[in-house]
């Protein structure tokens, strides 16, 4: 999310930071590259002026030009100003203690199925009792869907019928609530492959029956720009509260969300960021704006933690770091989600890794399996492990003997690098922790493969 830009966007501002004092002919070509950054990354022409013109004014306003840490005053006038362009304060739907119904809606493919039901599975979470409404009858088999990801959320479904009148559904709905009472109705609308007056049409009957409390226009981030023409004309027609940008982690550029709230007024309350179940997050304008600029994002970490609810390791001295604990430290860290997203999440990282750097989420499930095939003496004591052992375990974990020999010597070498950092911090008790990545010219661990 946001990858190209924000390089972009760090490089412009590395060299600006570097400089105490700034001319105003610095200012104003530096300017000009922001403002070309924003155009690439698909940002709207007239959201990309505006940003470039506030930013400029204030620079001025200030007296940057000619005082000392000017190149860092001017990078936080930046930072300051994407967060009001993304939104500013963070926006999240109303929610009243027993009634609220929900319409989802935009267009087909753009995710509002599995949206309601990640929307589902996050307020159950929070202690919501989530019905959700399949009143999808154009798309094949999308009510079949929205059951399926309300069996694996844990919540009820009411599947509309064909042709069935929207006082039908209402009534149903009502129905249902009193035989089994709910305090989130989440109704899945019907789509089309573009807008059309027959859609808006049932749309419109639809939201008069049934009065939802909030309208929720799910729109896809790759579609750019026309994502934004989308929501105005839903907004018009329809009505709109707020927005959810589904397949922002395959948005690189990232300009529809951040022209978004300029053009359309309306916040965006969530952002997919995965197709799992739990790969919905609030969107916060703040965090979004410091992974952008590189600065990453501490709070989302720590929640992540929280969430994941984290075991603490028991303490123990770098050369007694074993397999058994490597198993360990890594199902951990994947719970908190896709390790390369969480390095971004790291202030300062996103530029320390190489462009284009990933990692590789399914090499790190066979370090896993390896690890799982071995017994607990075995874990515990890596060294006892021969030939016939080595062949073993190759075998039970679907791997071949060479990938486990780079595994042995890759915790061998994790090893002499946590004792190396113990000797550092004169091992006064900081205990086990996994090893940071070298800077430079360091290797990377073979588990941490980059693909481009």
């Amino acid at each position: 999310m946001f990858e190209s830009l924000g390089n972009k966007l760090q490089d412009i501002l590395e060299k600006l930071g570097r400089e105490r004092q700034l001319t105003e002919a610095q200012v104003k070509a530096s300017m000009r590259e922001i403002r070309m950054a924003l155009l690439e990354a698909d940002v709207n022409f007239t959201v990309a002026k505006d940003f470039v013109g506030r930013v400029s004014e204030q620079a001025v306003g200030q007296q940057v030009l000619g005082s000392l840490n000017a190149g860092q005053t001017v990078i936080k006038l930046v930072h300051d100003e994407l967060i009001q362009t993304l939104g500013g304060e963070s926006a999240q739907p109303s929610l009243d203690k027993k009634h609220n119904v929900w319409f989802m809606v935009g267009l087909q493919g753009a995710g509002k199925t599995t949206s309601s039901g990640k929307l589902a599975a996050h307020y159950k979470k929070q202690g919501r009792r989530v019905l959700l409404v399949a009143a999808d009858t154009q798309r094949p088999a999308a009510r079949d869907q929205l059951e399926v990801l309300s069996k694996q959320v844990g919540v009820p479904v009411l599947k509309v019928n064909d042709g069935e009148t929207p006082a039908e559904t209402k009534a149903r709905i009502e129905e249902h609530l009193a035989r089994d009472p709910r305090d989130l109705v989440i109704v899945d609308t019907a789509g089309r492959l573009q807008i059309d007056e027959g859609l808006m049409n049932q749309l419109a009957a639809l939201k008069a029956e049934l009065q939802p409390t909030e309208t929720l226009l799910v729109v896809d981030a790759m579609t750019g720009q026309e994502a934004l023409n989308v929501a105005q004309s839903f907004d018009e027609r329809i009505g709109v509260s707020g927005l959810i940008m589904t397949k922002m982690d395959g948005d690189a550029r990232g300009g529809a969300a951040l022209s978004a709230r300029s053009v359309t007024g309306k916040p965006i309350y969530f952002a997919g960021v995965s197709e799992k179940i739990g790969g919905l997050e609030p969107f916060y304008p703040d965090r979004v704006a410091g992974r952008i600029l590189g600065m990453g994002d501490v709070l989302g970490l720590i929640e992540r933690a929280q969430e994941a609810d984290l075991k603490a390791m028991d303490v123990k001295k770098p050369g007694d770091f074993d397999l058994e604990d490597l198993l360990l430290q890594l199902r951990q860290i994947r719970k908190l989600g896709p390790l390369g997203d969480l390095m971004k999440m790291i202030p300062g990282m996103s530029r320390a890794l190489p462009e284009g750097f990933t990692i590789d989420e399914k090499q790190l499930q066979r370090i896993d399996a390896m690890i799982s095939s071995m017994t607990v003496k075995e874990r515990r004591n890596p060294k006892m492990i021969d030939g016939s052992r080595r062949k073993r375990i190759a075998k039970g974990s679907g791997s071949s003997v060479q990938d486990i020999n780079k595994l042995l010597k890759m915790h061998e070498q994790m090893k002499e690098m946590m004792k190396m950092l113990g000797q550092m911090t004169g091992g006064k008790g900081k205990g086990m922790r996994m090893p940071r990545l070298p800077r430079g010219g360091g290797q990377v661990p073979p588990s941490l493969k980059m693909k481009k």
